[in-house]
């Protein structure tokens, strides 16, 4: 088994993104071009991401507040299953903020 360094690994990695995003800004590359707006930015994908996941947790809470009031048209299994869907987007935001974070601190404590 190869150790891999954290650091390395996390710097390769930017370098890979740092690339596609260039590659990206050009004019024959469509890989974060929307056909409306042009090129996509981190940002507004990470504010997308964040929109669905409250989206789906306020879709899950309403459809459990249905159930609960005796909604004709709501069963159980889809609300619990909506409520668990929303709660592992949920989840795996906040990994990747974690992920995010931890990159950050790794790449601010090396030494140049």
């Amino acid at each position: 088994m190869v150790p891999v360094n954290p650091i390395a690994s996390a710097l390769q990695q930017m370098q890979v993104m740092a690339t596609e995003a260039t590659n990206a800004q050009s004019p024959d590359s469509s890989a974060l071009v929307s056909p409306a707006t042009g090129p996509v930015s981190f940002s507004e994908l990470l504010q997308q991401s964040l929109a669905k996941v409250s989206a789906s947790q306020a879709s899950a809470n309403g459809e459990m507040q249905a159930f609960e009031v005796g909604a004709p048209n709501v069963s159980l299994n889809d609300a619990m299953i909506d409520g668990a869907k929303a709660g592992i987007m949920f989840q795996e935001s906040l990994q990747i903020r974690n992920r995010l974070v931890s990159a950050y601190t790794d790449i601010m404590q090396t030494q140049l």
